[in-house]
Parts: C-alpha cells; structure tokens; sequence
C-alpha cells in the first residue's frame, strides 16, 4: 500500500469503524439494561396497583386485574401491531394455593413459585418475567408477568431503530473521508505538478510559506537538494569551460610543433619540435589524468569505503610510480619516519582518496623543484593524527597566494607553466572527504606542504 490517501483513509476508516462498534456494544448494553429496568418497574407497578385496588378500594379481584392491565404505564417502545399491548398477564392466588382470579393473557398454571419479588420460569415453553407481591390483609398473593419473548422483541426492536441510522450513516461517513483526505493532500498534489512542470535547469527553491507545516521538512530537504544539484551544475560547467580552454593551448602548440617539424628537413629543428611535442604530451597527460581525478574524488562523496592503510608503505609506492617523473626532472626522493619509531603509521580511511591526495601533493613538489634537488616525504603519527608533510627546494607558494592555490585551475603569482592549476584543488577535496587538513610552512630553504588525517 504505497498511497498515503489510500492508507490515511484505511487508518481513519478502520478507526472510525472501531470507535462505532464499541459504541454500538455500549449502547446495546446500556439501552437493554434501562429497557429491562423500565419494564421491571412497570411489573412492579401494576402488581402493586392489583393489590391497593383490592385493598383499598374493595373491589372484586377480577375488576382490580383489569383495571391494573389497563392503567398500566404505557411501555416505552410500542410495536406497530399492538402485541405489546396483551403483554401484561395478571393472576391473583390465595395463599392456600387457589386461584382467585387472572387476566384473560395469563395461563391457567401460576406464573411463579411462592416467593415474592422478581422471577422468571417457563410455563408450557414460554418464558415468563414476573414480579409477586403479597397482600397479607386479604390473604393473596398477586401476579404480574411479562412474556420474555415479546419483551426480547421489543428491546431488539429498540436497540435496531438505535443502531440501524448509524449503519446507514457507515458508508456515507466512508466518502466524506475519502473527499477530505483527498483534499488535506491536496498540497501535495499542487507541489508534485509543480516540480513536474519544471526544467533540469529550474533549480530554485519552492516557496514553503504557503505549504502545510507537515509537508514542510521535505520542501526543506528539496531545496536543500536543488541548492546542492545547482553548485555542482555550476561547479561542472566552470569545469567544463576551464578545462576546454587549458586543453586547448597545448594542443594547439603540438600541431604547430608538429608542422614545423614537418615542413622543415633541418635534423636539429626537427629533433627540437620532436622534443617540444613530447614534454607538451607529458603535460597534457599530467592534466588528463589529473581531470580524472578530480572526478574520481567529485564522484568518491557519500561512497567512501574506509580500510586500513599503511600510510608510509603507501607513501613508497606512490614514490616508486613517480619515477619516470622523477627521472625527467632529475629529482630525488627520501623518505624519512619523524617519530623513528618501527611501528607502522596506520590509518583507518578511503585508499583512493588517500592515493590521490599524496600522490598530488608528491606530485606537485616534483613538478616545482629545481634539476638535482631533493624531495623529502615525512610521515609521523600521534595520537589523534597521521602526518603526512612533503618538503621540497622549490619556490614555494607566495603568502598572498596561499588562499586560492586550492582552487580549481589557479596557478598563482609565480607559477612556472608546467602545472595545470589542479594539483592543489585535487588534495583539498580528497583532505575534505577525509576529514584531513592542509597546511603550508616555509623552513628555511625548505617548503613544507603538511597533510593531517584524524585517526
């Protein structure tokens, strides 16, 4: 059942159902047990009424039975065929056990044993109520019964002219639900043709000033999303762009380089071309394989898959897939442990996005470092941390730049042109997936990038 209208009314219907029925069971107890009430002091009444008449009055038995039956209190529900009327059965017996008299609907066989107040017996299998008061004065005992069945008729009677209207009332009550229901999620409605009307490019927020409180958690949650969706539209398309145009520098510089070569037969201007071709196609890789990584981190959040990792072994390979770099800036690469301790640096954390932010930053210093020099890679643990700090002899990052060098395609006041602007970027997001840090230090005639990742 995956529709809240459906469901809403199935609750709201069952429940109203529920609450009817145990209604329904409070009225029928309650209307029989004031219907049996009432007809018992109806008995009560005429037997009492019998036996003032015969006392007071002197009158003949017979004549005080018939005048009891016909000033009885009228019953509280009468039947349209009157059977109600002849309930009433009247029977006076002396105390020796005779009969002195009886109404014309009262058997022949006394309606009880010879005890006073409420009884009901059976009299040729009918079932009989009745109430006997003695007259000690005149020595007789009087009668006054009802028929059971003709009583359990008419209280049936009355709890079903009760119950009936609210059966009735049963399915209309069932539609009334189901309108208002449709109607409270009317909103919903409104909202749900309102996104479907929208363009992929219609991320603004919904207004939630004219929605129902309820339903305002998820216009929240929506405009929380279409706010995230439309940074990273924003995000891809200036990614995008920046992109097309960086790639299209080198290209176009090896197809220049390509048709000098070409159109020249000088070995040395070919060789020169040649070369300019290669270290262009380095780069350009570089910054390929640097744009796939930024995508490789972009799509890594929310999917993270945490492992432990050995960080200086970590640091080793990454140096050792770095040789041919290394070989063709002529750089060297020491690894050092700051803590000299045997024990492993381990860290519980995403080996991808911990590859890419090292590796970047490895990167990035051999890229900036003079032919011949060296780049030494330090890794320390503490309690609350893992270190991880690359030191080279380069520039370094001038202190005017070191707020921007994280973004995307910035290459800084000083750049040299072999980077793409995209080292950095790649390390901040990977360090902000990871919950890392980064920091830079100038020691010297060493710069210190510092990577910290939180244990």
């Amino acid at each position: 059942m995956n529709s809240i209208r459906i469901r809403l009314f199935v609750i709201l219907l069952a429940t109203t159902g529920a609450v009817w029925l145990l209604a329904a069971a409070w009225i029928y107890a309650s209307t029989q047990a004031e219907v049996e009430r009432v007809l018992d002091a109806r008995l009560m009444e005429a037997a009492r009424m019998v036996s003032s008449l015969i006392t007071d009055h002197r009158i003949e038995p017979s004549a005080a039975v018939d005048a009891a039956i016909a000033n009885a209190p009228p019953p509280p529900f009468k039947q349209a065929d009157g059977s109600y009327s002849r309930q009433l059965s009247c029977q006076i017996w002396s105390l020796q056990g005779s009969l002195v008299s009886r109404s014309e609907s009262a058997p022949e066989t006394s309606l009880a044993s010879h005890t006073d107040g409420f009884e009901e017996t059976e009299i040729d299998g009918e079932r009989w109520r009745v109430y006997a008061v003695v007259n000690p004065t005149l020595g007789v005992r009087v009668l006054v019964g009802d028929s059971l069945e003709i009583r359990d008729r008419l209280i049936g009677d009355v709890i079903k002219g009760l119950l009936v209207p609210g059966i009735v009332i049963l399915p209309v009550l069932a539609v009334l639900i189901w309108v208002s229901v449709g109607r409270g999620l009317a909103p919903l409605t409104r909202i749900a043709e309102g996104l479907a009307g929208r363009s992929a490019s219609e991320l603004h927020p919904i207004d939630d000033g004219t929605v129902p409180r309820e339903v305002r958690p998820v216009i929240r949650a929506l405009n929380s999303l279409f706010g995230r969706v439309a940074e990273a539209r924003d995000r891809e398309q200036s990614f995008t762009a920046y992109a097309a145009h960086e790639l299209k520098t080198p290209l176009a510089g090896l197809k220049t380089q390509a048709q000098i070569a070409l159109r020249t037969d000088d070995s040395t201007i070919q060789r020169e071309a040649l070369s300019r071709i290669s270290t262009s196609v380095d780069r350009t890789s570089r910054m390929v394989r640097q744009l796939i990584d930024l995508a490789a981190v972009d799509a890594s959040q929310g999917a993270a898959k945490d492992e432990p990792v050995d960080v200086a072994v970590l640091v080793g390979e990454i140096a050792s897939e770095l040789e041919t770099q290394l070989a063709a800036n002529e750089v060297h690469v020491a690894m050092e442990h700051a803590d000299r301790t045997p024990q492993p640096a381990v860290l519980e954390a995403d080996r991808i996005l911990l590859r890419l932010a090292i590796r970047n930053l490895l990167e990035n210093a051999i890229q900036h470092s003079p032919k011949g020099a060296v780049v030494r890679c330090r890794v320390s643990e503490s309690q609350s941390e893992v270190v991880v700090e690359i030191l080279d002899q380069g520039p370094g990052i001038p202190v005017a730049d070191e707020a921007r060098v994280t973004e995307r395609f910035f290459r800084g006041s000083k750049a040299s042109g072999h980077g793409s602007g995209l080292g950095l970027s790649i390390v901040q997001m990977a360090l902000d997936r990871l919950g890392g840090n980064l920091t830079f230090e100038r020691g010297g005639t060493w710069f210190v990038a510092r990577a910290s990742f939180p244990i």
